[in-house]
């Protein structure tokens, strides 16, 4: 039933691409790598992964909002949320195959389509340092251009990795010490890199959809999950956990990406505006994920009797330790072209980390 639902909703998605003309792309292929005419007008698509209000969703519609505005209202960005047309794994299927010209794709939903990607999945893999954190993200070769190809091998193109946030843990029992991750029935997705995470803290990782968390965690079908604040927040999943931890063990990397067919089909001038755009909002991601988060926790303690936990540094220690089994996982998973962008991008963290 889900496969026809999606069959359905890719069809429908197509349909409108069809239907719109230049709405799809804009240009025809003879324009590809010229200038546009300064006539034309754009309505193109992007899916992310979240809710109305979310992180992903400001950021969207602000992005939406300045292509409007750099272009002269000539391009007109259509937003959709999760749920609308399809899980976050379909909404990158349809991304690869045209059917949506962008999207946020967050690597623990795609570790299967772009295995190297699950190296954002690593705990205690970045600095604890926002500025630093923005630096590597924004100049990593080894982000930007070992695996942007690996990307673009699969038919998505990133255009820019940004976070979220640190994630917290939720749980009905504390866990600060982490012998109480035992047998844990804790939820993530589907990256098999982010279950190797928690199988290293003992815990029995359970892949579900986002859409389906909040039931899960309320008839105990799963004890705990990871998520920035502000989501745990608007998910509204401190109604049905007893302990928030900041754990501060791993970031929420997310990625703002385009197809490459319908992106190099654009005229030069347009595809720079797009690429400005992109850049333009690389700092205002970090504001939106301090503002939204910021707020988050306060709310979240007014609204229910959550106990709120700060891993002490020998707690962490023992994760730090603990997380390092992930990583050689990883090497195996992902082999040596893999192995090889891990590595750079720990050299490039430690330079960093040593200015």
């Amino acid at each position: 039933m889900k496969k026809r639902l999606f069959a359905i909703a890719m069809a429908s998605v197509m349909s409108i691409g069809v239907l719109s003309g230049c709405a799809g792309g804009g240009s025809s292929a003879s324009s590809a790598g010229g200038e546009s005419d300064g006539t034309e007008t754009y309505t193109w698509r992007l899916a992310h992964e979240e809710y109305d209000g979310d992180m992903q969703d400001v950021y969207a519609k602000e992005f939406a909002q300045k292509l409007n505005e750099n272009s002269d209202g000539r391009i007109n960005l259509e937003i959709y949320p999760v749920g609308q047309i399809g899980d976050a794994l379909q909404q990158c299927e349809l991304l690869q195959n045209g059917g949506l010209e962008f999207a946020i794709i967050s690597p623990g939903n795609t570790g299967t389509v772009v295995p190297e990607n699950q190296l954002f999945s690593l705990h205690f893999l970045f600095p604890q340092d926002w500025e630093k954190t923005q630096e590597i993200l924004q100049t990593s070769e080894a982000l930007n251009g070992m695996l942007h190809d690996k990307y673009v091998e699969k038919k998505i193109k990133p255009l820019s990795f940004w976070t979220e946030g640190a994630m917290a843990w939720t749980s009905n029992k504390s866990l600060k010490d982490i012998k109480n991750f035992k047998g844990m029935k804790f939820r993530t997705m589907q990256s098999p890199m982010i279950i190797a995470a928690y199988e290293a803290y003992g815990a029995n990782p359970t892949p579900m959809s986002y859409t389906e968390v909040y039931s899960g965690l309320q008839l105990n079908m799963i004890e705990g999950q990871e998520n920035p604040t502000s989501a745990i927040h608007t998910s509204k999943f401190h109604e049905v956990q007893k302990y928030l931890t900041e754990a501060n063990s791993n970031l929420f990397i997310t990625a703002t990406c385009v197809n490459p067919t319908f992106f190099d089909g654009l005229p030069a001038d347009i595809q720079q505006i797009v690429l400005d755009t992109v850049e333009e909002m690389i700092p205002r991601s970090f504001e939106i994920q301090e503002e939204l988060n910021g707020g988050a926790l306060d709310k979240i303690t007014s609204e229910s009797s959550i106990v709120v936990e700060t891993l002490t540094d020998e707690e962490r220690a023992a994760y730090e330790e603990a997380a390092q089994k992930a990583y050689g996982v990883y090497k195996k998973i992902v082999g040596e072209d893999g192995a090889a962008i891990l590595d750079k991008l720990i050299e490039e963290v430690n330079a960093v980390e040593a200015q």
